[in-house]
């Protein structure tokens, strides 16, 4: 007879990727706390009896797997080791699956003070954006222990449609900071062919379909195109800031290791000519109609 499943799994951070992800997990029955600074994304949440609505500090000590959605590994620190001392409460064999975007050394570092707890440390780079999210069919890039993401068996099936142990700490985050140092670059490059041809009279979406019938075909011009911009929808729900913020952390971590970067180099100075245009909080889709005036060329 199958066993019925455990809700023994917190999300911390309901936001566009956060609110997915518990979304999925309470469906598959795994979910057992929630808790978000925002108190109307926990809403759905409040009057269910059998998910807690609680700040780390009081999550209920069986929900032994902790999933971060959250900025970055800033904000898990203060849970794990800052006031809340999250880390100090978990029982050994638990297990923290980090699903931010952040510096592979940072989360290094909880890594290393997780296992001194006996307490596992998955950094899990995401793919598949708020979309994916929704429908659990996100593609994951993990790093850690082997044991540690078989023990995660029934939560990988219920978030991702697929995903890869890519070596041990910090290779998850790693490999998510090149994913998305190709991934922004690959974009603005197509905005840049787009926006040329169009303005030497050619349709847009005449150009669109000849990439995607070419070589030059990829996820940007097969669906960012298509559904987010061509559409005049412009709702590709991450902000400019998110993209700037990707690239700083993939030149920052290629510097160090001494990895030549100059596509992802030119990527993060236009995004940082964004930025100072005001766009911060704008939908990243809107760089196509601003990228004569983020370009840098005068």
């Amino acid at each position: 007879m199958n066993e019925q499943p455990v809700r023994n799994v917190a999300v911390i951070g309901l936001g566009q990727m956060g609110g997915g992800i518990a979304r999925n997990l309470d469906r598959a029955g795994l979910l057992g706390a929630v808790w978000d600074p925002n108190p109307e994304t926990m809403a759905t949440y409040s009057e269910r009896g059998n998910v807690a609505v609680a700040p780390p500090a009081d999550l209920p000590a069986d929900c032994r797997r902790l999933l971060f959605v959250v900025p970055g590994v800033a904000e898990i620190t203060d849970c794990l080791t800052g006031p809340d001392a999250m880390l100090e409460r978990m029982e050994s064999g638990g297990i923290i699956l980090d699903l931010t975007t952040s510096d592979p050394d940072a989360s290094g570092e909880l890594a290393t003070a997780a296992a001194a707890r006996d307490v596992d440390y998955l950094d899990c780079g995401m793919t598949g954006g708020a979309a994916g999210a929704d429908a659990g069919t996100m593609t994951l890039m993990i790093g850690g222990e082997a044991r540690a993401i078989e023990d995660c068996a029934d939560i990988l099936a219920a978030l991702t449609s697929r995903f890869f142990h890519v070596g041990p700490s910090g290779a998850g985050h790693t490999l998510k900071l090149i994913h998305n140092m190709v991934l922004h670059t690959m974009f603005l490059a197509n905005v840049e062919g787009v926006r040329m041809a169009a303005g030497m009279g050619i349709d847009p979406e005449t150009v669109i379909e000849v990439f995607n019938a070419g070589n030059a075909r990829s996820f940007v011009s097969e669906v960012r195109f298509p559904n987010h911009i061509l559409s005049g929808t412009w709702d590709g729900r991450s902000r400019v800031a998110n993209l700037a913020k990707d690239l700083g952390l993939a030149t920052n971590l290629s510097n160090r290791k001494g990895a030549p970067t100059p596509f992802g180099d030119l990527t993060t100075s236009i995004l940082a000519r964004a930025l100072e245009a005001g766009m911060e909080n704008t939908d990243f889709t809107k760089l196509y109609e601003a990228f004569e005036d983020i370009s840098g060329k005068t």
